[in-house]
């Protein structure tokens, strides 16, 4: 028997639906860390897909250091708070309601507040033209967007990937990739959530022209004071679910 709850795969030969489930299954804490993985049989007749999409599935597990495969033996759940990399917080971040996980949620908040500010020092001292044209064109059109708090979304994102290809720095590519991934599936509820920040458009300013001059300093102290205005108010809000939670939990 299974120890954790799938589902069978609807449509044929898709190893990436096998894998965001049992990915899934993992890092919720439906197997614990040592468990036993059921085996090769076992998941084709529960999820309804191929031996050979299950096989390439498990071995991403692998790969993303989610489980141990023992040729001969019994594949078994890893630790991923010791094995994992970024790329799992897409999966942590969401909670089988649909609910945010805070202990995540506070986690990527709390990365991007250090990473964005290093990020736009880093795109002061060596950004290019081209960077430093497109953070004054997004500015601009951050402004012409007036209050569309949905478009300006999608303009700050574009102004943060500009910054950070600015920063000549892949280990912060790769990072905030990971994180627009874990925002993406979110975005929505958190728009108005993220309103001051993204309505900020003297921050934002502030940078691109810090950035036009060479001021790493003041591309990082503009940043942190962009990124606050976001960042306080999503904190709280966490404080709130997390006050939420522990309420019901409390109750008989």
């Amino acid at each position: 028997m299974p120890l954790m709850p799938l589902q069978p795969v609807n449509r044929k030969s898709l190893a990436d639906e096998v894998f965001q489930q049992l990915t899934r299954g993992i890092v919720q804490g439906d197997m614990a860390p040592g468990a036993p993985l059921p085996s090769e049989r076992e998941l084709t007749e529960i999820l309804g897909v191929s031996r050979g999409a299950v096989r390439e599935a498990l071995q991403r597990l692998a790969q993303a250091r989610l489980i141990q495969i023992r040729h001969g033996g019994v594949t078994r759940v890893l630790d991923y708070r010791q094995s994992g990399g970024l790329e799992l917080l897409a999966h942590l971040l969401l909670r089988p309601d649909g609910g945010i996980d805070v202990e995540a949620g506070r986690g990527v908040l709390e990365m991007r507040a250090v990473l964005v500010p290093d990020m736009a020092r880093r795109c002061a001292e060596r950004a290019g033209a081209a960077e430093r044209a497109g953070l004054r064109h997004a500015v601009g059109a951050m402004e012409a967007a007036g209050d569309d708090l949905e478009a300006l979304q999608d303009l700050a994102l574009r102004f943060f990937e500009i910054l950070v290809r600015g920063s000549c720095n892949l280990a912060y590519q790769l990072a905030l990739n990971t994180l627009r991934r874990a925002y993406d599936p979110i975005r929505g509820v958190l728009v108005n959530v993220m309103a001051d920040e993204l309505r900020a458009l003297d921050d934002y300013r502030a940078i691109a022209r810090a950035v036009e001059r060479g001021d790493g300093a003041g591309a990082a102290s503009a940043a942190c004071a962009l990124i606050e205005k976001g960042t306080g108010k999503l904190l709280r809000m966490l404080a709130a679910l997390e006050r939420l939670g522990s309420s019901k939990a409390e109750k008989p």
